[in-house]
């Protein structure tokens, strides 16, 4: 069920080349968030995640987001990579307005534009470490099966893991397990990373690595947008974003 959410068979809308429908926006940015408010219905009342929330991002950049919790980090992430959606607001991401996908053409662009990375990896546990990074080229019927298990393999050694590829994930350290779902994250390519506190389960020295990875791939041409409560690591980004009950109360380019 987890993965139905990410990703999907169903055929997105698409114009005469075959891409998804854009909407005659003119990017300037890669990510461009446009007073974005998100308001959940409690048994309460209702609670303002983000209020109003204006945000650019690069093609290329490092940005970290930081906070306390509750301030509306993951639900910032949320919004970016489509898993949830603005209450009022746009979201767009080069020239596609992701805040008017529906559900189907949503999994179909998220699957081919953003990789996301969690906290707990979200491996499959009956899965090899190999299988689990082709799993979103099956989902997104991308490339053939001899091809999937090649760039499965290849993403695999490119984050030192090729040699545990046929061993489930209970099989390998939580570190371990994190490089496998950064391979996962890359399988189709895309353009963008989208990661939720995801050294936030590893030791330091293991966190370090893992950072090291992100920064390997900016270097790559990759966009990366990541959730920390580690400010050591929030200050070796290019860009640090702080968020306060819903609002981006700071800025901080290095």
């Amino acid at each position: 069920m987890f993965f139905n959410t990410l990703f999907t068979r169903m055929k997105p809308s698409t114009n005469g080349n075959g891409a998804v429908s854009g909407n005659g926006h003119t990017p300037t940015h890669l990510i461009d968030l446009h007073k974005v408010v998100k308001a959940y219905h409690t048994p309460v009342g209702d609670f303002i995640a983000l209020k109003g929330l204006d945000l650019r991002i690069d093609k290329g950049e490092f940005v970290a987001v930081v906070g306390k919790s509750g301030s509306g980090k993951s639900t910032l992430i949320n919004m970016i990579t489509g898993i949830d959606r603005p209450t009022s607001g746009s979201i767009y991401v080069g020239d596609q307005a992701i805040h008017h996908l529906g559900e189907g053409p949503m999994a179909v662009w998220r699957g081919k534009t953003v990789g996301v990375i969690f906290q707990f990896f979200q491996l499959l546990p009956m899965l090899s470490c190999m299988e689990n990074v082709m799993l979103p080229m099956d989902f997104g019927n991308m490339y053939t099966v001899k091809e999937r298990k090649e760039r499965a393999l290849h993403l695999l050694e490119q984050v030192e893991m090729a040699d545990q590829a046929f061993k489930l994930p209970s099989e390998v350290s939580g570190g371990q397990q994190q490089r496998v779902a950064i391979a996962r994250a890359l399988a189709n390519d895309p353009p963008i990373l989208a990661a939720d506190e995801p050294t936030g389960n590893l030791d330091s020295k293991t966190a370090d690595s893992v950072f090291s990875l992100f920064a390997d791939l900016v270097n790559q041409g990759k966009t990366i947008l990541m959730v920390t409560h580690d400010n050591e690591l929030a200050r070796r980004v290019s860009r640090t974003i702080t968020i306060a009950d819903g609002e981006i109360v700071d800025e901080k380019n290095r």
